[in-house]
């Protein structure tokens, strides 16, 4: 029998089976190792409140890192990756999500959108930055680009964006169909499950003393969770194709970057920056991410981004067709 070509789906699924294997040892030592660090860090933050609040700030940093990588068991179990069984996937990714305060089947089903669309110019809708080409932006008003600009602009994007994701649409997703039963259901829920953590705090450590431990976490998670997510596809080289020429695996392999990070962040973001890898294939858990991309060679070939190189990804805001690459407001500017 031939081999499948290496542009197929068969190709790519017979290379990445061995990957897609979950461990349920692995999972519960990730879980329940990060889990104890994250509570200890959490009462640590809640300790400090009788010392300086600006130590309970500090001590916010390396809580938000962790709640990220809890964020990304939530993740894998909503791709079915994390363990074997479902029904423990969904279970353990509804408590994950809800403590970054997200309604997990609402994420999982625009995430999954996300997969199935990333890099497709026809079909770009949840579950991604909004990214417009060169003559979309000419032709708007001036107003409208405005507001484009005000929307992509770091600001906004890394501390506007936290908050009204996790504290304020979260709560009430108005751009899902009604149809979407199961996530509608997700999002009461969650907004139960807060609520009767809200009432808890009230009767223990008091209503303040909660919001002024977990918000600074959340916004912090929130911040650097959108900034791994942007630099992962919005960088120059990225792919963008209409929908007749998009290929899935030249999506997952052109349009998705690896983040190549030290390696206490690769720790802390769950490995996430072999990001490529993880589009070519959501059902490889986290703990297997980095192993499959170093005995792969087919893999290695990819736009590999920094931690400090990945900062010029922040001045990218357009798609030029024409060059097939991401520019800036300021290049845009130039070709007129």
């Amino acid at each position: 029998m031939k081999n499948p070509p290496a542009s197929s789906a068969a190709y790519w699924n017979r290379l990445l089976a061995p990957y897609m294997v979950p461990s349920a040892r692995k999972a519960l030592f990730q879980l329940l190792t990060t889990g104890a660090l994250f509570v200890l860090g959490w009462l640590a933050m809640l300790w400090s409140l009788e010392i300086s609040y600006w130590l309970t700030l500090v001590l916010a940093l390396p809580t938000a890192g962790l709640l990220i990588r809890l964020f990304i068991f939530q993740h894998d179990c909503g791709h079915g990756s994390f363990f074997k069984s479902r029904r423990a996937n969904d279970a353990v990714g509804f408590v994950l999500a809800a403590l970054i305060l997200t309604p997990y089947h609402y994420w999982r089903r625009t995430h999954a959108i996300h997969h199935g669309t990333s890099g497709d110019l026809d079909r770009r809708s949840f579950g991604d930055i909004r990214t417009l080409t060169v003559q979309e932006y000419v032709a708007l008003s001036r107003w409208q680009r405005i507001g484009y600009r005000l929307y992509r602009s770091m600001p906004v994007l890394l501390l506007i964006a936290p908050a009204y994701q996790f504290l304020i649409k979260h709560r009430l997703p108005l751009d899902i169909p009604r149809s979407w039963k199961r996530e509608w259901a997700s999002v009461m829920w969650t907004n139960l499950a807060i609520a009767v953590v809200l009432f808890v705090a009230w009767q223990t450590i008091g209503i303040d003393r909660l919001l002024l431990v977990h918000i600074p976490v959340i916004l912090l998670a929130g911040a650097l969770g959108i900034w791994l997510f942007y630099v992962q596809h919005q960088f120059e080289d990225t792919y963008w194709r209409e929908h007749p020429e998009w290929e899935s695996h030249r999506a997952s392999l052109e349009g998705s970057s690896l983040y190549d990070l030290p390696a206490v962040l690769h720790w802390f973001t769950g490995n996430i920056g072999f990001h490529h890898v993880h589009h070519l294939s959501s059902r490889i858990p986290n703990y297997r991410l980095e192993q499959c991309f170093r005995e792969r060679p087919e893999l290695q070939h990819v736009t590999r981004l920094t931690l400090w190189g990945s900062l010029r990804c922040a001045r990218l805001k357009l798609w030029d067709g024409e060059r097939e690459k991401l520019v800036s407001f300021r290049s845009l500017r130039a070709l007129a």
